[in-house]
């Protein structure tokens, strides 16, 4: 039920994405159950050096011989000093007391002097573990890095937030574009508008983008089920890309503190916040966004911000400590549930064919 061009060209039976969430959640388990029942799960590389995504590579392909997908962050010019980094330290020493930790003074900016290189050698694990699928955030390939995957029969699959950011990823060659709605959960993959300005709903965003570009749409944001499924078809998308939905699965790699806050959030709890990374993600509000709000302003920009409160991260996660964690979410957490990928998948799949009989 439901193929298209996408179902066709990425080799999966349903047009549902899994999200490549960053930071551990997207475990091989999640990513190969979600490709064995006919979804295409994708690896969240963005943080993996290229020798852990070569790892994780190797064990999904024991664990799946369906399409799949592996996610990259594309590296950001960005401003930073030492006085920067050493205000934003002195920021984070409550919360460092509150949980009994050391401030990590160590971060320098030469810590960020790899992050290209690091790019590189990720492009270079791709093309040698032959990853038949590969999408990008945070912005925009060089003509050169586009013609390198093609000549290797990859699919090249960008992030956009707005109408412009869409054209400029068919422009380079890539073969289809993930439209992320002001409803997704964590960072969205903004690069040519400031994040204020690309706040487009999804069911805005996707009429409007599928009528400025040839290449196939594929919604992203707050979508959870059969319904967000059928509205984003019916405004033009080809598949839909899901990230709360699987967050609280079985599989995923999620702590628990964080299923179970969206298990009970309502969406009114739901923010966006830059304290934790310096780039603008949409979270469960906790005590750490709170008491930050009025320095958002002021703090370095993304990858040092989250760089910086890496060991705040850490250790809320090592103390159960849902006020100073991450807690990442879109927009629908109502709709969430505590399920297996089988059943979550085969849900939305009856839900959506239960809709459409009825047209």
């Amino acid at each position: 039920m439901i193929s298209n061009q996408v179902t066709e060209l990425l080799k999966i039976k349903y047009p549902i994405i899994q999200a490549p969430m960053a930071g551990g959640i997207t475990t091989s388990n999640l990513v190969a159950e979600v490709s064995n029942c006919g979804g295409l799960g994708t690896i969240g590389a963005g943080y993996m050096t290229a020798s852990q995504m070569r790892e994780q590579i190797i064990e999904l392909k024991k664990l799946t011989s369906n399409s799949y997908g592996i996610n990259l962050f594309v590296p950001n010019d960005f401003m930073l000093n030492e006085n920067e980094i050493l205000k934003a330290n002195k920021r984070l020493q409550p919360f460092n007391e509150e949980l009994n930790i050391k401030q990590n003074d160590s971060i320098r900016v030469q810590n960020f002097n790899s992050l290209q290189e690091t790019f590189q050698e990720q492009i270079k694990v791709i093309i040698e573990e032959k990853v038949p699928i590969c999408s990008f955030t945070f912005g925009i390939l060089s003509n050169e890095i586009v013609k390198e995957l093609k000549l290797h029969n990859i699919i090249l699959i960008g992030t956009a937030t707005t109408v412009k950011e869409a054209v400029e990823i068919e422009k380079v060659g890539m073969d289809l574009v993930v439209v992320q709605g002001s409803e997704a959960g964590g960072h969205r993959g903004n690069f040519i508008n400031d994040s204020e300005e690309s706040l487009i709903g999804l069911m805005s965003l996707i009429p409007q983008v599928v009528d400025h570009v040839n290449i196939p749409v594929i919604a992203a944001g707050g979508i959870m089920d059969g319904r967000g499924l059928i509205a984003s078809l019916s405004l033009g998308a080809k598949a839909v890309q899901m990230g709360t939905a699987f967050l609280t699965s079985f599989e995923s790699g999620a702590h628990e503190v964080h299923k179970d806050a969206i298990l009970n959030a309502s969406e009114d709890q739901v923010v966006l916040t830059r304290a934790f990374s310096g780039k603008w993600a949409r979270g469960i509000e906790n005590k750490f966004i709170t008491e930050m709000r009025n320095n958002e302003a002021d703090l370095p920009q993304f990858p040092v911000q989250n760089t910086i409160t890496q060991s705040i991260r850490k250790a809320a996660s090592l103390q159960n400590n849902k006020e100073f964690m991450s807690l990442w979410s879109g927009q629908s957490p109502r709709l969430s549930k505590k399920d297996s990928v089988e059943n979550l998948i085969n849900g939305i799949m009856d839900e959506a064919k239960k809709i459409v009989s009825k047209f």
